[in-house]
């Protein structure tokens, strides 16, 4: 019996520009029909201003009128310094608690009612506690980032089969030699997925978290954006906040092959 072979990637490429094609005049015929308000964005306007805004991301004319690539940066160290105190915290703690009944028993009421908070709620009290916009964007992020991760870490943990254990007892491994050879390689693939949805849900909250706090990042140029009804620029913002957010992924599921090559 013959494998049978898989398209050419040429077949998959041509679908996904007829489709674009086929959106975009959808697009064009519910504006120009009158189906959508008279402030909706067209194809056309929208592609001159992402040229317009993409020509001069760098530009610097005060605090909060700067280009599209310090919103970006301003966005992206908040929700990478968030993200990395989430993984310091979310998975020595997922492997202690994957490792523990007792302490996993004990702790899962409360992980259970804190997890189905939604991030911004935690906005105002960060707010109170913290008096600075900046850093209560971060808190917000590292909340967001740390229940995913923290979870998946656990998760993965608990369900390595005895026998690995056993066996590495067996040979006498002590308790840093299981943990790097035997715990964490079987772990690894839960925790990589842990990751990947912490850090969308954190690049997913930062926009929302930014609308309210303000200053400098994307989400606050969507919303400066919005009161300057200038929808073809949020279109664009959109764009780039999804790009953005498939290269971060990309990036996280990554270092399951680096570690795994090494």
């Amino acid at each position: 019996m013959t494998k049978k072979s898989s398209p050419p990637v040429w077949h998959a490429v041509v679908t996904g520009l007829v489709l674009l094609a086929a959106f975009l005049a959808l697009w064009q015929i519910a504006v120009s029909a009158g189906w959508l308000s008279d402030i909706a964005p067209t194809p056309a306007r929208t592609w001159q201003r992402g040229v317009e805004i993409l020509s001069n991301p760098f530009y610097r004319d005060g605090p909060a009128s700067v280009g599209i690539f310090w919103h970006l940066l301003a966005s992206l160290r908040r929700v990478l310094i968030g993200f990395v105190i989430a993984m310091v915290i979310a998975i020595p703690l997922g492997f202690w608690l994957g490792t523990s009944t007792t302490m996993r028993r004990a702790v899962d009421p409360a992980v259970q009612i804190l997890r189905p908070v939604s991030p911004l709620a935690w906005l105002p009290l960060g707010l109170a506690l913290l008096q600075d916009a900046e850093n209560t964007a971060v808190f917000v992020i590292v909340l967001s980032a740390l229940w995913p991760t923290l979870i998946n870490t656990i998760s993965a943990v608990h369900d390595i089969h005895p026998r690995y254990l056993n066996l590495a007892a067996t040979l006498g491994s002590s308790r840093w030699l299981t943990l790097r050879h035997v715990l964490f390689p079987a772990a690894l693939p839960g925790i990589v997925t842990g990751m990947r949805l912490s850090l969308s849900t954190s690049w997913l909250v930062i926009v929302a978290a930014e609308m309210l706090v303000g200053g400098q990042g994307i989400g606050f140029f969507v919303w400066n954006m919005w009161n300057r009804l200038d929808i073809d620029a949020i279109v664009v913002a959109i764009l780039l906040i999804g790009v953005t957010g498939l290269i971060l992924d990309h990036l996280v599921a990554s270092i399951q092959k680096v570690v795994r090559h090494d």
